[in-house]
């Protein structure tokens, strides 16, 4: 497989994924101001916080207003990490590799993206309507995932695009968790009340992991929420699962598995943080501090798409051997070269 191809795949996923936990974010906040007090102000910039963004924002706005966070996060296209933003990149993405996706992948992001560009901002001067409107981002990229999962064959694309997808998700899913920090660093006295559970049932919520939580735990406490999302190594949102999805197809990729040893440095990498997640508890994390963890893990995280960017990404021209004058020399292929994963 040619490495831009490899790479289009894989960030066409990461791409998607993004949209819906974008999608996502605001639902936290939505979720959570549903539960707050009447003399409990909503707080916005947590989400910019969370994910990054604020140095971004403030460049263009001076306060963290519901209708500006949401503007930047879905519509800005000075935003690279909005909404619109990522699914134009993930049609792109695609566009440049429909030979190698199915006919059902480019038709449901076409048409994805067809309907973002036709939606107005306008609109969304109705609170109910702008929540049907996250509400069908979300579907819309589950429709997409299901997409993929049903029309791909089981091969390289197919796990470069697993692992784009994961890797992307474990992310997103430590800056949920950071969102509810962030909301409560504006409030110390909050901690451990009960405004700081109904916080907790929100990002629960907004990860639709509230029904599979109580399925596994008879009481909503801080530490087994916490344990449920970056732990559970069931559940297809917490970290731990995200990140040994991506491992089998990183090993998958190179035709090996975990348990025959690292072959490759980004092999090296992600099994290192796999490893770290199976031999911590949730003791450890709240020892170390949740906030620390997760921004522990997004670093290691971040390595990990490094490595896979140097080893499958940094394309280099195939070296073509000749025979010259009784010796052999090495020469490229010509003036079109072929990059291929290494």
């Amino acid at each position: 497989m040619l490495s831009r191809v490899a790479n289009s795949i894989y960030w066409m996923n990461r791409y998607m994924e993004r949209v819906e936990n974008y999608a996502r974010f605001v639902g936290v906040n939505f979720n959570m101001a549903l539960d707050l007090p009447p003399d409990v102000d909503e707080q916005w910039e947590p989400l910019l916080t969370a994910t990054a963004d604020n140095f971004l924002f403030y460049e263009f706005y001076e306060k963290a207003t519901r209708e500006d966070v949401i503007y930047f996060m879905t519509f800005d296209k000075r935003n690279p990490n909005s909404i619109v933003s990522c699914l134009y990149e993930a049609r792109e993405n695609a566009r440049t590799i429909r030979e190698t996706i199915s006919k059902e992948m480019w038709e449901s992001i076409n048409s994805f993206y067809l309907m973002l560009r036709e939606t107005s901002p306008d609109n969304f001067r109705n609170l109910d309507l702008m929540q049907e409107f996250f509400a069908e981002i979300k579907r819309r990229c589950q429709l997409f995932h299901g997409v993929v999962d049903s029309t791909i064959t089981r091969n390289e694309a197919w796990h470069f695009g697993r692992l784009g997808r994961h890797i992307e998700r474990a992310d997103k899913s430590s800056r949920f968790l950071d969102v509810k920090y962030f909301t409560l660093l504006q409030d110390n006295g909050s901690v451990g009340s009960t405004l700081d559970l109904m916080m907790w049932t929100a990002v629960l919520k907004s990860v639709s992991a509230y029904n599979m939580y109580r399925q596994t735990h008879a009481a909503l406490t801080p530490m087994n929420i916490v344990a449920f999302l970056i732990l559970d190594k069931l559940f297809p949102r917490s970290i731990a699962y995200c990140v040994r999805q991506a491992e089998l197809s990183l090993f998958a990729i190179a035709g090996s598995t975990p348990e025959r040893g690292f072959t490759n440095a980004a092999e090296k990498e992600i099994s290192k943080l796999r490893t770290e997640i199976d031999f911590t508890d949730i003791e450890d994390i709240f020892k170390t501090g949740l906030h620390h963890y997760l921004d522990h893990f997004q670093q290691l995280n971040n390595e990990v798409d490094n490595a896979i960017f140097n080893m499958y990404f940094d394309a280099k021209p195939i070296q073509m051997q000749t025979q010259g004058r009784g010796q052999q020399q090495s020469q490229s292929s010509g003036q079109f070269q072929a990059y291929r994963l290494n």
